[in-house]
C-alpha cells in the first residue's frame, strides 16, 4: 500500500519554548477526541470494533478515538485497554503531585532518584510528558475519526496484552502518520526497543534527525527532557539489531516463532516433539532447589512459555539469569508436561546446553565466559 506522508503545518513544532510549554498546557481539546457525550456504542458495535481489532492484516480499520491518554497511547471505541503506538516512547505524564512537586523543585535530582541503582535508564515522568500529551490532543482536534494500521499483521498485542497501532488521521485527502508526526515535532524519540519498524522505519529515523536538527521538544537542551537518550538509542538499537538479524529466518522459516505473535501458541503446539527457535524475552527466573529451574519467556500476561533447566550449571552457563527483559533465541524441542496433581498441560522447551540459547548482545551486559559482547553466535540456528 502507498501513501503520502507529510507534517500537518498547524501542529508541526519549530522549537518548544517555555512560552509554548505554557500554551500547550492550557488547550482543553478532550472533548474533541470522541464521539458526542451520550453517544453509547451498543454490544454489536463494540463486539465489531474487538472483531477489527483481533483480525490479523496489516490494515486494522477506522475507530473513533475517544481518548489521549498521553504522547504515545490513545483509546479507541470498543477497547477499554490503550492502544500502544508503534515506534514511540513519549516521556511520562505526572501522576501525582509529590513527582511534579520534586521535578519543579530539582529536575536533575529528581530523576537521578527515578533511575536509582538501574543498570538501563527508566521511564519517569516530566514537563516534556505533559507536553507530549497536550501535543496529541492537538494533532486529534477536530479528527475524531481514525485509521489504524499494524507494523505487522502479526504482531496483534504486546506482552502488556495492550493493542499494537500506528494511527492515521485524514487532511486534505491524505492519510497522515502520528507515530512519524510525533518524532517529527520532537514529542518522542524513535523507540526501538522492541525491534525497528518494518513499515515506516526510513521516515521515523528522518523525522527524528528533523527534529535533532531542529532542536524540537526532548532535542532542546533548554527543556527539562530526559538528558540520556544517547544512552537509551545505544541500547534500544542493540536489541532492534538483534531482532533484525534474525528477520529473515522469522519470515521464511514456520519452525522459527516470535512469541509475541498472535499465533505462536498454535504453532508450537503443531510442533510438538519438533525442533524450534524462539525469539522472546526472558520473563521471570524461579530457581529450583530440588527440581529444576523455570525461566519464563514473556508472551503475555499470565501466559508464559517455559524453558526448563535440570542441571543448574547449565543455567549458570547460559547467562540467562543476568538476561531478564532481554531478548533471546531459542533452539529446543517443544514437550508437553503434564501436572500430575491438577493434571493440567504445559508446553515447554528442555534446556540440556548453553549452546540452546543466544543472548542478545546488549551494552553493559558481559555474556558468560567471554569479556566482550559475541558478535553472532547464532549461526548453528
Amino acid at each position: 500500500m502507498s501513501m503520502t506522508l507529510r507534517p500537518i503545518d498547524s501542529v508541526r513544532c519549530t522549537r518548544l519554548g517555555s512560552r509554548v510549554l505554557v500554551a500547550l498546557a492550557a488547550i482543553a481539546l478532550a472533548a474533541a477526541c470522541g464521539p458526542p457525550k451520550g453517544n453509547r456504542y451498543q454490544r454489536k458495535q463494540v463486539q465489531e470494533s474487538l472483531k477489527k481489532l483481533e483480525a490479523p492484516g496489516v490494515v486494522i480499520g477506522e475507530f473513533h478515538l475517544t481518548k489521549v491518554t498521553d504522547g504515545d497511547t490513545i483509546r479507541v471505541d470498543g477497547l477499554e485497554s490503550s492502544l500502544r503506538l508503534v515506534g514511540l516512547d513519549a516521556e511520562e505524564t505526572f501522576k501525582n503531585e509529590h513527582d511534579r512537586r520534586a521535578a519543579e523543585t530539582d529536575f536533575s535530582a529528581y530523576l537521578a532518584t527515578k533511575r536509582g541503582e538501574s543498570k538501563h535508564p527508566v521511564k519517569a515522568a516530566s514537563p516534556l510528558g505533559e507536553a507530549a500529551k497536550e501535543y496529541a490532543k492537538q494533532f486529534f482536534t477536530g479528527h475524531s475519526l481514525v485509521r489504524l494500521e499494524r507494523d505487522d499483521a502479526r504482531e496483534i498485542r504486546d506482552r502488556y496484552d495492550r493493542y499494537l497501532a500506528y494511527v492515521f488521521i485524514q487532511k486534505d485527502g491524505t492519510w497522515v502518520n502520528y507515530n512519524v508526526e510525533c518524532v517529527r515535532a520532537g514529542m518522542s524519540p524513535y523507540f526501538t526497543k522492541y525491534g525497528y519498524s518494518r513499515r515506516f522505519h526510513d521516515d521515523l529515523v528522518a523525522a527524528e534527525a528533523e527534529a535533532k536538527a531542529a532542536r524540537r521538544g526532548i532535542w532542546d537542551p533548554a527543556l527539562p527532557h530526559y538528558p540520556d537518550y544517547d544512552e537509551r538509542k545505544v541500547w534500544w538499537d542493540a536489541r532492534g539489531d538483534f531482532i533484525a538479524r534474525y528477520q529473515p529466518q522469522i519470515d521464511a522459516d514456520p519452525s522459527f516463532i516470535v512469541l509475541t505473535h498472535w499465533d505462536a501458541l498454535r504453532r508450537l503446539e503443531e510442533r510438538v516433539g519438533q525442533e524450534v527457535s524462539l525469539l522472546a524475552t526472558v520473563g521471570d527466573i524461579r530457581l529450583g532447589d530440588r527440581g529444576p529451574t523455570r525461566v519464563a519467556l514473556s508472551r503475555k500476561m499470565f501466559g508464559d512459555f517455559p524453558l526448563i533447566f535440570f542441571d543448574k550449571d547449565v543455567f549458570a552457563s547460559s547467562g540467562l539469569s543476568t538476561w531478564r527483559g532481554e531478548f533471546v533465541v531459542v533452539k529446543g524441542v517443544v514437550t508437553v508436561y503434564q501436572n500430575k496433581h491438577t493434571k493440567r498441560k504445559q508446553l515447554q522447551i528442555q534446556i540440556d546446553r548453553a549452546g540452546q540459547i543466544i543472548l542478545s548482545p546488549i551494552p553493559g551486559l558481559v555474556q558468560p565466559g567471554d569479556v566482550t559482547n559475541p558478535t553472532d553466535t547464532a549461526a548453528g540456528l
